[in-house]
């Protein structure tokens, strides 16, 4: 579904991402996780064509992300880490925006956008002006438009900052539930205990490199620690990554 080919992208003499090579499977939840400046969501803006590559390529369905980006949008959901919403739209009209943006018919947003709300803990505060929403009422609200036009690929930067424990978890059971139906799911986060209880495989990226990709029991392997956890997964292959660069 989501596959990356040594992908590279710099700006002047900085190598933000640098040779990235990845690939996820339909109906896997794959988590991009990295120290704040590793490159994530670089990537996740090259995959939703916001970026265009200096070197490599990148497909979603086998769809070119830059040279057929607008077709790669009509079957991705994205949820940036900092969502823009408009802020004298109501809730409710923001949704009716984006379903207009992706040509959904009146009965597909009757059901849609109430459903999404509903779940997502926002059908009180649907008539109230989005400037008036909390960061995490924000952030649902765009999770909430990432998927009214049932994509079968969602990517999301970050998506439980400013969640709440309760938040967390209903996220977490909602996003395994959407795996089940077959979506794929690539999200970035620094939450390690949210990638280890929620993603089938962890792709580790550090200063542009993939330093680690795979299951937490192969990269348990990988470092001969059958007993480690992420983080500490996450920090042996950090550093080992720094003692290479730096001999």
């Amino acid at each position: 579904m989501i596959k990356t080919s040594s992908i590279t992208k710099r700006f002047g003499q900085k190598t933000a991402v640098n040779g990235v090579s990845l690939a996820v499977e339909k109906g896997e939840i794959f988590g991009f996780l990295g120290p704040n400046g590793a490159g994530k969501t670089t990537t996740i803006r090259m995959l939703m064509g916001i970026l265009r590559p200096n070197a490599g390529s990148a497909t979603i369905e086998n769809l070119d992300v830059t040279s057929e980006a607008p077709d790669v949008k009509k079957i991705v959901g994205y949820l940036p880490d900092e969502p823009y919403l408009y802020d004298y739209l109501r809730g409710r009209e923001f949704l009716e925006f984006l379903a207009e943006m992706h040509n959904l018919s009146q009965e597909e947003k009757q059901d849609r956008i109430p459903q999404l709300l509903s779940r997502f803990g926002l059908k009180d505060a649907s008539e109230e002006f989005t400037v008036n929403y909390s960061h995490g009422m924000k952030k649902k609200l765009a999770l909430c438009g990432a998927l009214l036009h049932d994509p079968q690929v969602l990517i999301m930067d970050e998506p439980t900052s400013g969640l709440d424990p309760l938040a967390v978890r209903d996220f977490r059971n909602y996003v395994n539930m959407l795996a089940a139906d077959g979506k794929t799911i690539f999200l970035s986060t620094h939450v390690l205990d949210l990638a280890e209880k929620l993603c089938n495989r962890v792709g580790i990226i550090h200063e542009g490199k993939l330093v680690g990709i795979g299951s937490a029991a192969t990269l348990r392997s990988d470092i001969a620690d059958r007993d480690a956890s992420l983080e500490e997964i996450f920090i042996n292959l950090i550093q080992v990554h720094n003692e290479k660069e730096k001999a």
